[in-house]
């Protein structure tokens, strides 16, 4: 129930932050979130400034470090990603291990977590190995729904998830021998010295309404991506983003920048994984799921594709389903005579194992396609690779 309400709230506080909310209450909202973005915005920059002057400290490994990350949250699209460059750099001999902080994971009981601060045993924890490169360790609810989808995808590297993604790096060296560290969302994780910042920018929306959190959905104020090294335009349509390049150019003007747009592969069942390629959407009745930050462009691509979507239901992002939720999306999908249920690849390993038959469920497989800017990423990995 406090679950639900949390979630009931984020959305609230989601429509207030698009305009979707008018009235008394909405612009009362808005002014105080005005005043607390304002806030969080000089404390951000007041750490950066910190981190610059040395008064905070970054921490070495003795490796490379890339960090993935957002201007933003929600919505870039950042895991195909991040999943990209780690079969990249492995397919060319480097030894990867991605260190994410395992986003809405199942936390220890209270108790537990209370007594580990109280003792201060929290650091001397080790991090917890999704995958080591060899095998998966753990659940999705045990990881986090992202970490455990990239390990899934990436039998050849090492997935650790911990807060303290310094002692995530130190794990991954000492004990599984990796000489390159990606940082999932890590844009914002100073702690840890990056060789390069990879930053994402979704094009069909790049910086929401421009405001810092929480009166806007910037984690930072815009022009600290001049700390890019890497832009990857998201979402691209192929036109070229000729606006937001120069935009970003000014605000940026050494980093490569590269548009890519994310490519549906096909359909794979969720308990079977069956696959079924993409012509199998055409003209079929669907019923559309998702627990996403930007659910409209999944089920506009599920209509690109020829599907007619009778019915969609939508939670909040990083959602973990019931069986119930899962069994009343499958009822009302019968009610309305789709011919399946479709998901997408982060929302289908938040699903719990069903035995119901009577409606498949697939999701979604995206990967990423190169616009423009392959060459210079072809490039920039080697060089790497051969440093």
């Amino acid at each position: 129930m406090a679950h639900n309400r949390l979630e009931k709230l984020e959305a609230y506080l989601l429509s207030v932050i698009e305009d979707r909310r008018h009235g008394k209450t909405a612009a009362l909202v808005k002014i105080l979130l005005r005043s607390l973005s304002r806030i969080y915005a000089f404390v951000v920059q007041l750490r950066l400034w910190l981190y610059a002057r040395g008064l905070l400290r970054h921490h070495t490994l003795g490796c490379q470090v890339l960090s993935v990350g957002n201007l933003t949250v929600g919505g870039t699209g950042k895991t195909p990603i991040v999943e990209v460059l780690a079969r990249s750099l492995q397919q060319q001999g480097r030894k990867v291990a991605i260190l994410s902080r395992g986003y809405k994971r199942k936390q220890p009981p209270f108790s537990e977590r209370l007594k580990n601060f109280v003792t201060m045993r929290g650091n001397s924890q080790p991090p917890l190995m999704v995958s080591d490169g060899k095998r998966l360790l753990v659940e999705s609810v045990k990881s986090g729904d992202e970490p455990f989808m990239l390990a899934s995808n990436l039998p050849d590297v090492a997935v650790i998830v911990d807060k303290n993604r310094v002692k995530g790096g130190q794990h991954a060296i000492k004990n599984l021998g990796c000489d390159t560290l990606i940082l999932d969302d890590g844009f914002q994780y100073l702690s840890l010295k990056h060789q390069l910042d990879i930053v994402l920018v979704d094009r069909t929306n790049p910086f929401g309404n421009t405001h810092v959190l929480p009166r806007g959905i910037l984690r930072e104020r815009i022009k600290n991506i001049k700390r890019a090294g890497f832009i990857f335009i998201t979402k691209s349509n192929g036109d070229g983003a000729v606006e937001l390049k120069a935009r970003l150019r000014q605000l940026n003007p050494h980093a490569e920048i590269s548009e890519c747009r994310h490519c549906p592969r096909y359909l794979q069942n969720v308990f079977t994984g069956e696959r079924r390629p993409l012509d199998a959407l055409k003209d079929a009745k669907v019923a559309a799921v998702s627990g996403i930050a930007v659910p409209k462009g999944f089920e506009d691509t599920l209509a690109r594709l020829g599907a007619h979507v009778l019915y969609h239901k939508r939670y909040a992002d990083h959602h973990r389903y019931s069986q119930q939720e899962v069994i009343d999306v499958i009822n009302r999908g019968i009610q309305k005579d789709v011919d399946m249920l479709i998901t997408t690849e982060k929302d289908a390993v938040r699903f719990p194992f069903i035995e119901r038959r009577d409606l498949p469920i697939f999701f979604l497989r995206v990967e990423i396609e190169m616009l423009s800017g392959a060459e210079a990423f072809n490039d920039w990995i080697s060089r790497i690779c051969f440093h």
